[in-house]
C-alpha cells in the first residue's frame, strides 16, 4: 500500500466550489435578491438559463410557445398564464383537448376537475350537460365558420355569458389575437361521450390547428418552446409539427426547449429535448410540481423584462 499515489486536493479540480454556494434569504427580502441567492449548481443553472433564454427571445423579439396539457389548468395556473400572454412574453399556445374542457368550465362555473373514480362506478363521468353541449357546439359552430378548435372556444367564451372568462386562457387568446391550437386524440376527452359530438367538426378544428401551429414553429428560430405537463400529445405534435417547418425550408435550428413536470417522461425528453435541438438548439429539464415551478419561472422572467 505504500507505493499507492497520491496528490494535493489543493491542486485537484473539483465540481463544486464555495463561490457557488447558495446566500441565505433574509425575512423581508426581494424576489430578485432570492434568485440571486440561489447556488451556481445544477438546476438552479438550469433554471438560471431558460430564464435568460426567454428574455432573450422577446427581446430580441423571437417567439415564446407554450405547450401545454390540462393540468396548468386544474392546479391554478391561469392567471398566471394570462399574465404572461398580456405582457407578451406567451406568444403563442398549444393544448390539449382535456385542456379545453377544464378552461370552458372555469370560464363558465368557477371550477373545474370532478371525481373521476366515484363518479365513474355510477357511469356520470364527463357527463356534465354544460360541458359537453356547450364545448361541442362552440366546436361544431366555430369549424363551420372555418376556424380552428382554439379560436373557436374563445370566441364562443368571449361572446357567451360566461361569469368568470377573466381566468379563461382561450378567451384571452381569441380577445389579443394570440395563436392558441388545440391538439385532440378522438376518444380521450369526456365531451367525445356526449351526442352533440361531431367527429368531422373535431377532427378538421384540431387538424386546422396543427397546420396553424407548424406555420407558428416555422418561425422559432431564436425562440423558445415550453412543454408543460404534456407526456404525450403535445410532444408528438412538437416533432411533426417542427418537422413540416423544415421540411417547408424554414431555418429552426437555434431553439432552446423545455420540458416542465414532476416526472421526466420519454416522449418530453426525446421529442422536445433531444431530437430537436440536435446541432445547434439547447434543452433544459426542470423537475418539479407545476403548480411551485411554473409560477417561480414566470415571477423569474418578469423581473428580468422589468
Amino acid at each position: 500500500m505504500k507505493a499507492v499515489k497520491t496528490y494535493s486536493l489543493a491542486g485537484r479540480k473539483s465540481k463544486v466550489s464555495i463561490d457557488y454556494f447558495a446566500g441565505i434569504h433574509e425575512k423581508g427580502g426581494s424576489f430578485a435578491g432570492f434568485l440571486e441567492k440561489l447556488p451556481e449548481v445544477y438546476a438552479a443553472s438550469d433554471f438560471r438559463a431558460v430564464v435568460k433564454a426567454i428574455v432573450q427571445a422577446r427581446r430580441d423579439s423571437r417567439p415564446v410557445i407554450l405547450g401545454m396539457g390540462a393540468h396548468p389548468v386544474k392546479l391554478g395556473l391561469s392567471p398566471v398564464i394570462i399574465e404572461l400572454m398580456s405582457r407578451g412574453i406567451i406568444t403563442a399556445i398549444a393544448a390539449n383537448g382535456a385542456c379545453v374542457i377544464h378552461d370552458f368550465e372555469v370560464a363558465m362555473a368557477g371550477h373545474t376537475s370532478e371525481d373521476v373514480a366515484k363518479e365513474l362506478c355510477t357511469g356520470s363521468f364527463g357527463m356534465s350537460r354544460d360541458t359537453g353541449r356547450g364545448v361541442n357546439l362552440a366546436i361544431n359552430k366555430g369549424v363551420k365558420n372555418g376556424h380552428g378548435i382554439g379560436r373557436s372556444v374563445g370566441e364562443y367564451i368571449s361572446r357567451g355569458a360566461f361569469r368568470f372568462r377573466d381566468k379563461s386562457i382561450f378567451c384571452r387568446a381569441f380577445e389579443t389575437g394570440l395563436p392558441l391550437t388545440v391538439h385532440v386524440a378522438i376518444g380521450t376527452d369526456i365531451i367525445h361521450m356526449h351526442p352533440q359530438a361531431d367527429g368531422a367538426a373535431i377532427g378538421k378544428g384540431s387538424l386546422d390547428d396543427f397546420r396553424l401551429l407548424a406555420s407558428v414553429v416555422a418561425d422559432l428560430e431564436g425562440g423558445v418552446y415550453i412543454n408543460l405537463g404534456s407526456a404525450v400529445i403535445l410532444p408528438e405534435v412538437f416533432l411533426k409539427a417542427l418537422n413540416v417547418a423544415r421540411n417547408l425550408g424554414h431555418k429552426v435550428e437555434k431553439i432552446t426547449t423545455v420540458n416542465m413536470d414532476f416526472i421526466q417522461h420519454y416522449r418530453p425528453r426525446e421529442n422536445v429535448l433531444n431530437r430537436p435541438t440536435r446541432g445547434c438548439g439547447q434543452s433544459f429539464a426542470l423537475t418539479g410540481h407545476h403548480e411551485i415551478m411554473f409560477p417561480l419561472l414566470s415571477a423569474a422572467v418578469i423581473e428580468e423584462m422589468i
